[in-house]
């Protein structure tokens, strides 16, 4: 049974949905049997993304599984918004390069404007929010029952996605202080006004 709470507003409130034991061992199965269909194979090295406030529309989170290319399993929380605006946007990640040592490449934008994505997934290991101001939330809602919020497509085709699962969604919330440890971000659309991108040495990570 789900919950509808209105305008819920929580200081330091923190995304994380951790994907079950249980479920994580049934991926282990089905990797084995070569049962399991995927969007992307991931890299499985972590990166980091954040923004300064993010104003959405249709949000819903539950727990995946993402898999490297040699087969790993890794267990997510997947944060799906139907519409974002986005301000302040960074996304960093820190490459070793042989003898130079370790790079940071850094991309930033929605600076002046802000950055507008549609059907955008994050899938992070971690997810804080300084602030988040929902309306309309349900939890413990069924995943396969969430209406308000978006469902990756490759998510939903693998028999790891559990109807039954235990997710959460909500009409629309305002997110500040926004910071993710992340193995896979997509958008259906993602624009980003001042682009910038630069590889820097040493560590230079988002937050």
């Amino acid at each position: 049974m789900s919950h509808g709470f209105g305008r819920t507003r929580w200081k330091r409130f923190a995304l994380v949905f951790a994907a079950s034991v249980a479920a994580a061992a049934t991926v282990g199965v089905g990797m084995a049997q070569g049962a399991l269909a995927a969007s992307f194979l991931i890299s499985g090295r972590t990166f980091q993304i954040s923004a300064e406030s993010m104003a959405v529309r249709g949000l819903s989170i539950y727990g995946m599984v993402d898999v490297t290319r040699e087969g790993t399993a890794v267990p997510v929380t997947v944060t799906g918004f139907r519409h974002a605006e986005i301000n302040g946007l960074c996304q960093s990640v820190v490459v070793p390069i042989p003898v130079l040592g370790a790079y940071t490449l850094r991309l930033t934008g929605g600076d002046g404007r802000r950055a507008e994505a549609r059907n955008m997934f994050i899938d992070a290991q971690s997810l804080n929010v300084g602030e988040a101001d929902f309306k309309a939330i349900d939890m413990g809602v069924a995943a396969g029952a969430i209406t308000k919020g978006p469902i990756n497509p490759g998510d939903k085709q693998s028999r790891y996605f559990d109807p039954d699962g235990v997710a959460q969604q909500a009409d629309a919330a305002e997110l500040t202080d926004v910071e993710a440890t992340a193995v896979a971000v997509s958008a259906a659309t993602l624009n980003v006004p001042d682009l910038s991108m630069r590889l820097r040495e040493g560590s230079h990570e988002c937050f």
